[in-house]
């Protein structure tokens, strides 16, 4: 894999592919979907059970409505093939010999899942990268720094498609913050991957020990993955405002390959990779798509990737998409938000909450740290709320006034009435990957 020369004035990696109408995407994403249909129902066991358990078959796909005809698959599946056909179980379309690569799940939520790439699967998702963080701004001038794990972690080699594009490229991973605030200093680094909670973290670190990172360091670009926070204006507001940095939000899912969706200069969105993946956004409950622009479960389903393919992965993510072009004049489909996960809903009184829905208004706020915690009990059988968050260090305004400035912020923007604890700065723990925003103390929740 070397490295690809394109014109620093060009503001697109692939124009013809990147800037096509929406028919032409539609066309081009039926060629690779029937080819991928047969690849998996020819190379996979579980497919060809599957589908010829549902009375379904390659040849019925013509458009890609007809792809509704399809079973749906998601992570448990995954986990029992793995486990019922070890190592990589049965959804795999290739022989091992063909395998070159695989990343691994956290196994936060279970055993952990292995994703296998093929050489070529591998070099197509390096590629997408390098094309992302182009449409990003990010150029062979860069100096990059990739903050972000390396151990069997799917986002760990998007670091290559940095370099891909010719961006001196720092594989930082987990330093300790203070080691990265050094790595940061002395490289003069421009451009930064992180998870949202980290960065701000790291911004927060760097100032305690009396680092301006606007000042003292040349970071200009954040790239932030793995929560919602990074698509929140306000959370991006005030981390900018922080760093004096332009943040894009990335998207990625270890299932698949690592980055899949990201925003470009006019950060307006998540330029999804519709070449490499199809978007469903369906309603949890009926499976049927919902209009553009309202929420739904996102499902997934490769175009390309032969070593495992994915048909009509529900990701559990909650997303709203449009197909409107961008002013950058990219035509791609572009997430407009990811709103949260299915299992980290809460159910309020009838009303669904996802911590993104209290982080835009907490992080309004300039009295408040930003960070905060949702903590659930019951209480004589009812579902009660408290929404903890941090003063600012040096607040001298009433702390009753705030509260309750606080409650009824909440409660017109998300319909939930909530408690709200206010703490002293620094009370709530810090995240150095992904933060954990919920504390479900009910002990029968569905009760």
């Amino acid at each position: 894999m070397g490295i690809v020369t394109v014109r620093d004035d060009n503001a697109y990696w692939q124009p013809a592919l990147e800037t096509q109408s929406r028919a032409d995407w539609r066309r081009l994403q039926v060629d690779l979907l029937k080819a991928h249909l047969h690849h998996a129902y020819t190379g996979s066991p579980y497919y060809r059970t599957t589908f010829d358990a549902h009375g379904v078959h390659p040849d019925d796909l013509r458009t890609l409505d007809d792809l509704r005809r399809f079973p749906f698959l998601n992570k448990a599946t995954i986990r029992e093939r793995q486990l019922a056909v070890p190592p990589f179980g049965d959804l795999v379309a290739v022989p091992e010999r063909d395998i070159v690569y695989i990343s691994a799940s956290s196994g936060s939520t279970g055993v952990p899942t292995a994703s296998p790439f093929t050489a070529g699967d591998f070099d197509e998702w390096i590629d997408y990268e390098a094309r992302q963080f182009w449409s990003s701004g990010l150029r062979p001038t860069d100096r990059y720094a990739h903050a972000l794990n390396f151990s069997l972690f799917v986002g760990g080699p998007c670091v290559l498609g940095a370099q891909k594009l010719g961006a001196l490229s720092i594989h930082a991973g987990t330093l300790p913050s203070e080691r990265l605030l050094a790595v940061l200093q002395q490289f003069q680094v421009t451009a930064l991957w992180t998870t949202p909670s980290y960065a701000w973290h790291l911004g927060e670190t760097a100032v305690r020990a009396g680092i301006d990172p606007k000042r003292d360091l040349a970071v200009r670009r954040l790239f932030v993955a793995g929560e919602p926070g990074g698509s929140i204006p306000e959370t991006r507001a005030r981390i900018e405002a922080l760093w004096g940095a332009d943040i894009y939000d990335y998207y990625g899912l270890s299932d698949i390959f690592g980055s899949c969706a990201g925003m470009c200069a006019e950060k307006d969105g998540l330029h999804w990779a519709e070449d490499h993946i199809l978007v469903e956004v369906l309603d949890p409950e009926t499976g049927e798509p919902v209009p553009e622009g309202e929420r739904g479960e996102m499902v997934l389903t490769t175009l390309r990737k032969r070593a495992r393919p994915l048909i009509r992965f529900r990701t559990g993510d909650v997303v709203s998409v449009t197909t409107e072009p961008c002013r950058c004049g990219r035509t791609s489909l572009r997430l407009k938000g990811v709103h949260g996960r299915l299992d980290d809903m809460l159910i309020i009184k009838g009303v669904n909450l996802f911590p993104g829905d209290v982080e835009a208004v907490v992080r309004q706020e300039p009295a408040l740290t930003g960070e905060y915690r949702l903590v659930v009990d019951r209480v004589e059988h009812l579902d009660r709320l408290t929404v903890e968050v941090e003063h600012i260090h040096g607040f001298n305004g009433d702390p009753a006034d705030l509260r309750d400035h606080l409650r009824r912020h909440l409660k017109a923007a998300t319909g939930v009435g909530a408690d709200v604890s206010l703490l002293p700065p620094d009370t709530l723990p810090r995240a150095v990957h992904k933060a954990k925003r919920i504390e479900d103390r009910r002990s029968h929740v569905w009760s």
